[in-house]
């Protein structure tokens, strides 16, 4: 199991977030990871945040799209970059990967994200919305022939050529949905100059650029050059401790235009009846912050700042998830969905707070039996080292393990 003390001294020096784990524990059986206290992701990708801190001030209400983003790392990155006043939406094209891209965020519990099941194209009805854009392309991997040295038997010149296409393709795609005066990310775990330096140098060929001010410190050991005079960043495994990686950074031309968005669909959200409004934010800690939404049958928690935004993606696109899902109202009282109980500003003061050993913790996240002696007769929050794990009930002389079936840790 993975302790701060493991990790002093090994931060990764461009993300104040980030840390080298001195060896790869067993995340599947560690409960810190199950309850969305860390994920797993290369040194490399962690650059965004350098990006992000020397371009927007901290609180601005961005609205940030990340395009092609399972299985998630980047998401929950920019997610907590974001914070109460911004929004994360985080799209994944490929249905199974979109699910492992719901499962990541719910567990980072922010709630300030919705995971969209789209087609790069289904954005440009989004028209000059997003603030920030992060196109992490499908690429030919070379940055992962290291760690992964089955990827080499699936590199071809071929293949290079295809995903310098499509990542051209999904460039122009989403470029109307960046709005004037914008940022784009464009990034790639590969090295060649087909999938890089070229295509930054085609976009700008096809589009209005300009170069943006973000830089590196030269200790760390990556390659700062660009790309029709737009930066990039190289990190070669040789000289950063980090796989291969490469990212590209520019403005979209700060013409005068409105946002526009189009007709919605149907309407999706319903407003609470005053008590039901009443019982659904006795379960946050800070209900002011937050707007609670029918969704169909289901309740949903959205900071504020960002509801109209969330109202209007999800009238246009197809919409995994949204917010904090809280649950569903049964006479009144709300039963809680497991995303109530990752979320960083649940509150505690509502239902008994059970800590379980870390054999106790292994069970639960197992969906084993809990013995119910150290539990309060109804819903009981059950933690490890002060970490939400999620929700047990207990019913006279036995529990009922609330942990999601799906989500169990099976033997191993």
């Amino acid at each position: 199991m993975i302790r701060p003390a493991q990790l002093a001294g090994n931060e990764v020096p461009w993300c104040r977030y980030g840390y080298y784990l001195p060896q790869r524990p067993s995340f599947t059986l560690d409960p810190v990871f199950h309850a969305g206290a860390y994920y797993v992701q290369e040194a490399g990708s962690m650059f965004v945040e350098r990006i992000f801190r020397q371009l927007f001030e901290p609180d601005t209400p961005l609205r940030i799209l990340d395009l092609c983003a399972a299985p998630g790392g980047k998401t929950t990155l920019l997610s907590t970059l974001a914070g109460a006043s911004g929004l994360v939406v985080a799209n994944e094209v490929i249905r199974q990967r979109a699910g492992t891209l719901v499962d990541n965020v719910r567990k980072w519990g922010i709630g300030n994200t919705l995971v969209t099941n789209n087609d790069p194209s289904h954005f440009a009805s989004l028209r000059h919305y997003f603030d920030l854009v992060l196109v992490d392309a499908p690429c030919s991997g070379e940055g992962m022939f290291r760690k992964t040295p089955g990827t080499r038997t699936e590199w071809s010149e071929a293949n290079v050529k295809l995903c310098a296409a499509r990542g051209r393709r999904i460039l122009g795609d989403v470029w109307e949905a960046l709005r004037p005066g914008g940022i784009l990310v464009y990034s790639t775990c590969t090295f060649n100059v087909q999938e890089n330096e070229e295509t930054v140098e085609w976009l700008a060929s096809e589009y209005d650029c300009e170069p943006v001010d973000v830089t590196a410190d030269p200790a760390w050991g990556i390659v700062q050059g660009e790309a029709a005079g737009m930066a990039t960043f190289r990190f070669f495994p040789h000289r950063v401790q980090s796989e291969g990686f490469f990212a590209a950074v520019l403005r979209k031309g700060d013409g005068r235009v409105r946002v526009q968005v189009p007709k919605p669909r149907k309407a999706i959200f319903a407003p609470l009846a005053r008590r039901e409004g009443e019982e659904a934010a006795r379960w946050v800690g800070q209900p002011q912050q937050m707007l609670f939404q029918r969704v169909g049958e289901n309740i949903h928690a959205y900071y504020a700042p960002q509801f109209q935004a969330v109202r209007e993606i999800s009238e246009s696109l197809s919409v995994l998830c949204s917010g904090v899902l809280c649950g569903q109202l049964f006479g009144g009282k709300l039963r809680p969905e497991h995303s109530l109980a990752l979320f960083h500003d649940v509150s505690r003061r509502q239902v008994p707070v059970v800590e379980l050993s870390p054999d106790e913790a292994v069970a639960y996240l197992r969906k084993a039996d809990i013995s119910p002696v150290r539990l309060q007769e109804g819903i009981n929050l059950v933690t490890f080292d002060g970490l939400p794990l999620g929700w047990i009930k207990r019913i006279g002389a036995r529990s009922n393990n609330m942990y999601p079936k799906e989500l169990r840790i099976v033997n191993l």
